[in-house]
């Protein structure tokens, strides 16, 4: 995968304390993940309300096409923003944005957020509030990788733009222009968001877990390289066959399983089981687990009819995102604050109702005609209620141990 440095919490700040905004606004991370565990305690439930009590949104799109926007151009919009406005800051020593500048970020993920509400028709001014947030991050990271010719990471850029456009798509095909369906361009977007997962996992996780177990971890070359290329193949077919190319079928299939295959493989090497006693670190090796498991059960999707894509989807959605960004979240979160990387006692359980929301929205609904359904009739409205309650209990419990951590200053005394 593309090499990126790495995410370290002892790398320079800005300016000089005296002139330091309130610690909230002193480097991305803070606000914005505070804003997107907020926004995933109240989005998830809100959807599962609406689609429990078959309700519409005023959107001009589908009510899933609509719940999925807000989760990846939402939800994690919102963490990688913070990761990304964060990290750029290590890469280059330079600012990203803090103080005013990060208040008006955060304030235009806030708007675009409640042009979205689903409440009423966005249109064109709604549209263009959403569709504002995403170049504004990408120059504020990218001033400073320029300034410092920081080319290694100009792919991050370059991944922005693309969201950009995905999201413009999006925006075109509600308005009735000829660009196909939203969902297809929905999709690709969370594609997107998975190679920015396996981008900075693949560097992240081992390192992490070396520094905190002191086990070897090995990241063989030439898996990585295989593993670009599968995942390369299995976005652009999935992609392909959404605009009906269907010649492209099994080209899907291999590669979307291979993928899968190749995404496990490359965890053999970074001593997974020494982490099971490190909430910190098995959160983060379950949610990349979770994308080698969502490739398989797409490659499934095609063979079997008691597998559907939507499984895929959310093992790839509520495993892999909800607990790579609520692992991430919480581990940076400490880090960039000066603290010790020991987990709250109750994060673990959080980690726990994230994994156990996956498997609900993932497999249950798959066994659910056989197990459920004669004695539980509306066992899917059901279980997608019950996986929407543990997602959000998850993501309360990061927000009310956090926010100290987050409107505080560093323990250690410095800026950030």
């Amino acid at each position: 995968m593309v090499q990126i440095d790495l995410l370290s919490p002892g790398a320079a700040r800005s300016a000089d304390s005296a002139d330091a905004p309130h610690a909230l606004w002193a480097c991305g991370f803070r606000p914005f993940f505070l804003a997107a565990a907020i926004f995933a305690v109240v989005a998830v439930p809100w959807w599962a309300t609406i689609f429990a009590r078959g309700l519409r949104v005023e959107t001009g799109w589908s009510v899933l096409s609509w719940h999925g926007h807000e989760m990846v151009f939402g939800f994690a919009m919102a963490v990688i923003a913070g990761f990304l406005l964060t990290a750029v800051q290590n890469w280059t020593k330079g600012v990203t944005a803090q103080g005013p500048w990060l208040m008006g970020l955060v304030a235009l993920w806030g708007a675009g957020r409640l042009a979205m509400s689903g409440v009423w028709e966005p249109g064109i001014v709604g549209a263009l509030l959403d569709l504002s947030f995403i170049p504004a991050v990408a120059v504020a990271i990218g001033r400073p990788l320029l300034a410092t010719k920081n080319r290694r990471n100009y792919a991050f850029i370059a991944m922005l733009g693309v969201l950009f456009i995905m999201n413009l798509l999006m925006h075109l095909a509600s308005l009735g222009a000829p660009v196909s369906g939203e969902r297809l361009w929905l999709l690709a977007a969370l594609d997107l968001v998975v190679v920015m997962m396996l981008v900075v996992g693949g560097r992240v996780i081992p390192m992490f877990t070396r520094n905190a177990t002191g086990v070897a971890v090995h990241k063989p070359a030439w898996l990585e390289k295989v593993l670009s290329v599968l995942v390369g193949l299995s976005i652009l077919s999935q992609l392909a066959l959404g605009l009906d190319a269907h010649g492209l079928r099994w080209v899907a299939i291999g590669s979307s399983a291979l993928a899968g295959v190749a995404v496990l493989a490359r965890m053999v090497g970074w001593g997974t089981r020494a982490t099971l006693r490190t909430p910190l670190l098995w959160v983060l090796h379950a949610g990349h687990a979770w994308i080698g498991l969502g490739f398989v059960l797409r490659a499934a999707a095609y063979l079997w009819p008691q597998v559907s894509s939507a499984m895929a989807t959310h093992a790839i959605t509520v495993g892999a995102v909800g607990m790579l960004t609520l692992g991430m979240m919480a581990r940076v979160s400490l880090g960039h604050t000066g603290r010790p990387l020991k987990a709250h006692a109750c994060m673990g359980w959080a980690f726990a109702l994230i994994g156990i929301a996956a498997l609900g929205r993932t497999f249950l609904p798959m066994l659910g005609p056989a197990l459920l359904a004669g004695v539980w009739p509306g066992y899917y409205v059901g279980l997608v209620s019950v996986s929407a309650t543990l997602w959000a209990v998850a993501f309360l419990m990061y927000a009310v141990v956090y926010l100290p951590v987050l409107t505080r200053p560093r323990v250690d005394g410095r800026p950030g």
